[in-house]
């Protein structure tokens, strides 16, 4: 399923290729977010335009609307979807815990209102595992409790034996109702949790890999933590996962961040960032991210950035400026686009450099320009 094909001399940043149902996915990887079975703005040709080995898709939002029966009646996700291509499924834990009304957990699962019509509803381990099983992804995730942050030490420890539990309970459904070889069968990535403390973190660690699940996660960051910290979640935990089997940072980050952490030997990633804040005006570039709104770029002629895709070179800084002042809904496809081919683009280019053996000084050069004109 996974193989590393190319390690880093000077850091732990490694090169790798999965293999999964609907295809190979080559790592480090960056994966657009298609919450509601879609990338927000973009067709699917277009992604694949973009080169977008894998996307993700939202348990818990797909679970409300348009139901898993419907999508499982239907051939799947993937061809509901028109995406031929693998798909990642969160547990919908996430979701449960930042988007729900009243919810409560317990050991059973989380009883909670929905955040659409306010029903109550109640999502357990092994309904979470059979929701993806219907939704057909290659790779489905554990369901988990994210703790918050800032949590009591307590909190944490109660919360850990807690996902530990329900990942044995997932462990359990899977071992009755899905076939565990052949092909086009779905893989399954256990979540490390135990917030800001290294010991919770190396016991959650073990404790899934104990369980030997076919990747395994780092969770519970980008939950409002400092970036020191949310660094110090994967460096405590990365050194208790197995060599042979892929590593995934949920819901990050900045391409700086994305960098630090491939050089931690981080190979997945996924945010939602890219497509959210495109909508909003904001376009990443080689120099730093820029604010396409604004005047300064009225009478620009230049392209969004020196490496922008040729579907979005043609468009000047000015034209871009003008879709969105004038309400243009072309003004957020074409956003979009290019700040997922620059994440996208970012990964690729890390691969080729850990091939090379450089990827130090690729991460280091990269990061110098793109923080240099915060600081000026």
């Amino acid at each position: 399923m996974f193989e590393v094909l190319a390690r880093d001399p000077s850091c732990n940043a490694r090169r790798g290729r999965m293999e999964l149902a609907h295809g190979t996915v080559e790592t480090p990887i960056f994966m657009p977010v298609g919450t509601q079975g879609s990338v927000k703005t973009l067709h699917p040709d277009e992604l694949e335009l973009l080169g977008s080995q894998i996307i993700l898709g939202n348990t818990y939002h797909l679970w409300l609307r348009p139901g898993h029966e419907v999508i499982r009646d239907l051939g799947a996700l993937h061809k509901f979807a028109s995406w031929d291509r693998p798909i990642l499924t969160d547990s919908g834990g996430f979701q449960v815990w930042s988007l729900a009304k009243l919810r409560k957990i317990t050991d059973e699962g989380v009883r909670f209102q929905n955040h659409i019509d306010g029903s109550r509803m109640m999502l357990t381990p092994e309904l979470s595992m059979e929701i993806q099983a219907s939704l057909g992804s290659d790779i489905a995730m554990l369901f988990d409790e994210c703790p918050p942050y800032p949590c009591e030490r307590k909190y944490a420890e109660k919360s850990l034996d807690l996902t530990t539990r329900w990942a044995k309970r997932c462990k359990d459904w899977i071992e009755k109702n899905q076939p565990r070889s052949g092909e086009g069968i779905q893989r399954h990535f256990g979540i490390v949790q135990g917030s800001i403390w290294a010991d919770l973190r190396e016991k959650s660690a073990r404790e899934l890999v104990n369980l030997d699940f076919d990747g395994y996660a780092i969770g519970g960051v980008s939950v409002g933590e400092p970036e020191e910290e949310m660094m110090k979640a994967v460096e405590h935990s990365v050194p208790f996962l197995p060599e042979d089997k892929p590593r995934y940072a949920m819901g990050l980050g900045t391409p700086p961040q994305i960098l630090e952490m491939i050089g931690r030997g981080v190979d997945m990633f996924d945010c939602v960032m890219p497509t959210r804040v495109a909508r909003h005006g904001q376009a990443f570039t080689l120099d730093g991210p820029i604010h396409i709104k604004n005047l300064a770029y009225e009478r620009d002629e230049r392209p969004i950035c020196e490496s922008s895709h040729p579907h979005v070179a043609r468009f000047s800084r000015a034209y871009i400026r003008h879709l969105f002042r004038a309400g243009e809904i072309l003004a957020l496809r074409l956003l979009s686009f290019h700040n997922l081919h620059f994440f996208l683009r970012l990964t690729a280019n890390a691969r080729q450099a850990i091939s090379e053996g450089n990827f130090l000084e690729f991460k280091e050069s990269f990061i110098r320009r793109y923080t240099q004109a915060k600081s000026e």
